[in-house]
């Protein structure tokens, strides 16, 4: 016993240990990755090897760190993406090369720096909404993000723009000839920095307040101040990303930083910090880019298709925040723990059911209340967007001298995508939750649904049930990675959509050909009576849509667990189900708007969801509905549906360009979730 004793670790060792397990972990991860591509480089890593991967690990390496400073204190930030791509955009275009200008250190700085306090711009914008005004980060967020990135394609439109070569080469050059390149040197100085705040008042606070934001504020921790400080200097280095980015391709692309949002989170979870906050760190968050990185380079040295690197990035996330779902006491082992209980007391529930026990309650009568009271909340919430409605349509119809019934035709037609896909986002919502991978579930099932028609009627009678099954198991598993394992919705369903995405792209080779039955074209599109013949089945769906979130027993498990999922697991309703089933009937939704918008436009393409998930989560919240849950009615998200597609009818009749939309939506969601908050 003494022996053992005297062998055992130290305890201050051990919480040590315990305390950096996540670190560690990246540590090893990095080193098996490393050794694995330089066995499979022909002739081991050289120079040019480290130098190139050290370029682009530090660009992702600074937006990772960027938002480890933002998880840390329990947030997320979405814009990260967007926010690079601005900062591309607007050094690619304004920092022009000139013959007659020789560029010296003091315009690069400043050029440099310009990028910085881009990023520090919006990381202030969302910093006040989400410390000051105290609104949902990942709302707050989203809205920013398809605000930046409509602001980015007012600058450029498309890929071009160049930087001038000397500014390319200070940034992506080499320290020390053939020995250091410069942006491993950056990072160096960036951790050191880290090292400095970590133990610093500032860090400490970072941490207290992702423990436990109430007992920091209770311990003199100025919350909002370092909140608001965080997301600052998380947009400051998405922006430093951004100049990073612009030295290495020395042009622009206004879409750069779309796929980095996937990229930035796996880096963050991989350098084992915690989402819910409190726990990691950015040392961890740099391993975890250049880990991430090294996957891709081991995927390309085995000739393994480019169209699987947003799959692998994907489960890459996924199964580094599973990792902590296997621990004793987490979610998962307690369910499958308690299994055996559960399933004693269902076998007692039917035996006593089979006894004829029950329980035989009096029935007291309540005074049935008015309509008005009863419907008080939802007249509250619901009537501004359909007042909204008219005066658009009005307005139309003064501005394009008058409507007729193909604008009401096309009217509801446009609007019956929106509010079909609003139904499943909106039930995520309800819940607490929320669904983004549903563009390229659409995209996935209307792709599919085309490529096994191939222009046929006869095989879709099949095709269509086996689109929506695949859109069926896609929320289940969305599901099941939210209530099992414990990973936040916007992690699991981010993911789940770059494995969609890797999954569409194999299928198609990058290149969709297939075209929609003729039947479904008709359906969609046809004319000859003013009225398109798919109308009516849409009515039918968005009444039936109507009653299942307003007068069933799942639409009430839905907002039992949007209040509380506390009280509402004491009142005997299935949380756990009814989270599943939310995201299933999401699922289902994307795939029948899917095959609808196959039939619709002739064809599947690529990225043909991409342009609805920011308008389904508007019409939600323009609707009434609560973006933290427990509060809404479908009535209200059809609504938002009809206004947000008459808005977006008067807009294309306009010259303003297509980016104004985005813009428009952003700004939307973010009034809408300051109007609508507690």
């Amino acid at each position: 016993m003494t022996a053992l004793a005297a062998s055992a670790p130290p305890p201050r060792l051990r919480l040590r240990v315990s305390r950096h397990q996540g670190l560690i972990v990246a540590l090893a991860v990095f080193a098996i990755l490393f050794g694995t591509i330089n066995l499979l480089s022909p002739q081991g890593l050289g120079f040019y090897d480290i130098s190139y991967m050290s370029t682009n690990g530090t660009v992702l390496g600074l937006a990772a760190v960027g938002e480890t400073l933002v998880v840390l204190i329990g947030g997320f930030d979405l814009s990260v993406g967007a926010v690079i791509a601005l900062v591309n955009v607007v050094l690619a275009t304004q920092m022009q090369p000139d013959p007659a200008v020789v560029p010296g250190l003091a315009t690069e700085v400043l050029w440099g720096a310009i990028g910085l306090g881009i990023g520090a711009a919006v990381g202030a914008f969302n910093g006040f909404f989400v410390a000051v005004l105290r609104l949902q980060p990942i709302a707050v967020t989203l809205a920013t993000m398809f605000i930046v990135e409509g602001l980015t394609l007012l600058v450029l439109d498309k890929p071009g723009g160049q930087l001038p070569e000397d500014f390319c080469h200070f940034l992506d050059g080499t320290a020390i000839p053939d020995l250091l390149p410069a942006p491993l040197v950056i990072l160096t100085v960036l951790l050191v920095v880290w090292a400095l705040v970590r133990n610093s008042r500032f860090g400490t606070s970072l941490y207290a307040i992702g423990g436990d934001r109430d007992a920091a504020r209770s311990a003199g921790v100025r919350v909002r101040a370092t909140e608001f400080t965080a997301y600052v200097l998380g947009g400051l280095l998405y922006g430093a990303s951004g100049v990073f980015i612009s030295a290495q391709t020395a042009s622009a692309d206004p879409l750069v930083g779309e796929p980095m949002l996937l990229q930035v989170f796996a880096a963050v979870v991989i350098g084992g910090t915690a989402l819910g906050g409190g726990r990691g760190g950015c040392f961890g968050s740099i391993v975890g880019s250049f880990s991430l990185l090294l996957v891709v380079n081991i995927l390309l040295a085995l000739n393994v298709s480019a169209y699987y690197s947003t799959a692998a990035e994907g489960v890459v996330l996924i199964l580094a925040v599973i990792n902590r779902s296997l621990r004793p006491g987490s979610k998962l082992m307690t369910v499958l723990g308690d299994l055996p209980r559960r399933w004693r007391a269902r076998r007692s529930v039917e035996r006593h059911q089979a006894a004829g026990i029950a329980l035989d309650l009096p029935r007291v009568a309540v005074a049935r209340p008015r309509f008005t009271v009863r419907y008080r909340e939802l007249i509250r919430y619901s009537l501004p967007a359909y007042v909204c409605v008219v005066v658009v349509i009005v307005l139309t119809g003064a501005v394009f001298g008058g409507i007729g019934i193909r604008y009401v035709d096309s009217l509801l037609v446009l609007s019956s995508f929106m509010a079909l896909l609003a139904l499943g986002q909106g039930a995520v919502i309800l819940t607490g939750g929320l669904d983004l991978s549903l563009p390229w579930t659409l995209a996935f099932c209307g792709i599919l649904f085309a490529g096994v028609t191939q222009g046929d009627n006869l095989p879709a009678l099949w095709a269509f049930p086996l689109v929506m099954g695949f859109g069926l198991l896609i929320g289940l598993v969305n599901g099941v990675g939210v209530v099992l394992f414990e990973i936040p919705p916007i992690v699991v369903t981010l993911a789940m959509n770059g494995i969609v995405q890797g999954a569409t792209l194999v299928y198609t080779d990058g290149y969709p050909s297939s075209f929609a039955p003729p039947i479904l074209r008709w359906l969609m599109t046809s004319s000859a009576t003013g009225i398109t013949p798919a109308l009516p089945i849409f009515v039918v769906l968005i009444i039936g849509a109507a009653l299942l979130l307003g007068l069933t027993p799942f639409a009430r498990r839905i907002y039992a667990v949007g209040n509380s999922q506390r009280v509402a697991r004491l009142s005997g309703v299935n949380v756990e189900g009814t989270i599943v089933e939310a995201y299933m009937l999401s699922g289902i939704c994307s795939a029948l708007v899917g095959v609808m918008l196959v039939g619709f436009a002739g064809q599947g393409s690529l990225g043909m969801g991409d342009n609805y998930l920011l308008p389904t989560i508007a019409v939600v919240v323009v609707g009434g509905t609560l973006i933290t849950g427990g509060r809404g009615h479908y009535l209200g998200m059809l609504g938002g549906a009809l206004l947000l597609t008459a808005l977006q009818t008067l807009l294309d009749g306009t010259t303003l360009p297509f980016a104004v939309r985005d813009i428009l939506f952003g700004l939307v969601v973010l009034g809408a979730v300051v109007a609508l908050r507690d």
